[in-house]
């Protein structure tokens, strides 16, 4: 029996996300970026979605090298290691489990000499992951403000300045606690930009972040500041600076990297893919409003593309929920709920948006996809998009995109599919 059109369409569109996520598995990327095996001890340490995975890596590419040290990853992304402690804890908002691995992996790190080496294994996830509040703050003092800063709309970088100024391990205090050891941090970005600092919050990476940028930032935002955070930011500290640390840091996989992997998929299936930008950010409502009117352009006038094309774009949006508690649904299945909405029912476009560490938010679903029938499928799909509940309506239609945990951590992946014109 033949396949209809539409479960072509989203079946490319899975290859395409597929083909993105394999592009970020650390197995290979990280085993040609490795240092020259140390001569002294060699100490591991790690935060991130990926770390556990990048540590069995580590351990199968120097099975004679004395490893030792701590990774910390999420809760289900567990990859069995013999020579490095493997922690799971929570994300995205920190429990004591963080804040264990934090102190086991400065522990770890101390009494170095020159001749010792450090690998840093890090990847999105670990600001969560990896979390010491400054003296005078307590874990609930972070917890409080993560979850308000989540809610708020801030960007991930505006969130990791906070971070880093009420962290004694962000912001390169990890690097600094282990000199005189080199320290050659492995990173997997999933940040847009790929700045290293905002990395797991750079906790082996020089930091020029101020606490006057915090207060700024809490108070943009309208966040409620607890009295003790607000007395540690009212006394500055010196930041880590590179004449502080021996630090290099490798960026062994990016968005922009699996982007271009989906691109060379799209090609083999027989698109034009574009891609308009690894590092888009914005409200996610606003960005399928956006992008429906790039992918109508493409359909009606051939422009910036002729179909048959393939739109890619990367990044980390925004969901503000203010003060609505929301319902369920990450930034990937909110802007395709909005795209959907803004498309309304356009022959001819599909579309597929989904995290590539395979959990949207909090939910068990990377993402989902769509077709022209999908506002048709289910209820009121605005009514969903207002209450924030995209998960759900995309459930009732099994059009969610489920992977698993992918062990890896790009940030974003959306690719919108115009089909070719008519003949």
């Amino acid at each position: 029996m033949a396949i209809s059109q539409d479960a072509q369409y989203r079946g490319e569109l899975r290859e395409i996300f597929q083909a993105a996520i394999q592009r970020a598995d650390p197995s290979d990327a990280l085993r040609q970026a490795l240092p020259e095996k140390p001569g002294g001890r060699c100490v591991v340490v790690g935060a991130g979605k990926a770390s556990a995975a990048m540590a069995a890596v580590l351990e199968s590419a120097w099975p004679d090298v004395a490893l030792s040290g701590v990774v910390v990853t999420r809760y289900g992304h567990a990859v069995a290691c013999q020579r490095i402690r493997i922690i799971e804890a929570a994300h995205p908002v920190s429990d004591c489990m963080s804040e264990m691995a934090s102190m086991l992996a400065l522990e770890s790190v101390k009494d170095l000499g020159p001749h010792d080496c450090v690998i840093a294994l890090m990847s999105g996830g670990g600001s969560a992951l990896l979390a010491l509040p400054r003296s005078g703050i307590t874990l609930a003092d972070k917890q409080a403000l993560t979850k308000a800063l989540l809610r708020s709309g801030a960007t991930i970088h505006e969130i990791n300045v906070v971070r880093k100024q009420l962290s004694d391990i962000k912001g390169g205090r990890l690097a600094k606690a282990a000199y005189p050891a080199r320290v050659v941090t492995l990173a997997i970005s999933d940040v847009p930009g790929d700045d290293p600092g905002d990395i797991a919050s750079g906790p082996t990476v020089a930091d020029n972040s101020s606490a006057a940028q915090a207060q700024a930032i809490l108070a943009r935002y309208q966040i409620p500041v607890p009295e003790a955070v607000r007395q540690v930011l009212e006394q500055p500290r010196e930041p880590v600076r590179e004449s502080d640390i021996r630090s290099e840091v490798r960026t062994i996989a990016t968005p922009h990297s699996a982007l271009q992997a989906a691109a060379q998929m799209a090609e083999k299936l027989g698109y034009t893919p574009l891609i308009l930008g690894d590092a888009l950010e914005g409200e996610s409502a606003q960005m399928g409003i956006m992008m429906a009117g790039i992918a109508r352009s493409v359909k009606r006038h051939g422009l910036p593309v002729r179909p048959p094309a393939i739109l890619l774009s990367g990044g980390e949006t925004t969901v503000t929920l203010g003060s609505s508690e929301g319902g369920r649904g990450g930034r990937n299945c909110e802007f395709l709920l909005s795209l959907a909405v803004a498309l309304k029912g356009e022959a001819g476009i599909w579309a597929i948006a989904g995290d590539s560490d395979g959990i949207d938010g909090t939910e068990d679903a990377a993402g989902a996809v769509i077709g022209p029938d999908t506002l048709t499928r289910g209820p009121d799909a605005g009514a969903f998009l207002d209450a924030h509940d995209s998960y759900s309506y995309f459930a009732a239609q099994q059009a969610l995109v489920i992977t698993g945990p992918t062990l890896t951590n790009v940030n974003d992946i959306r690719a919108i599919l115009i089909a070719p014109e008519d003949p």
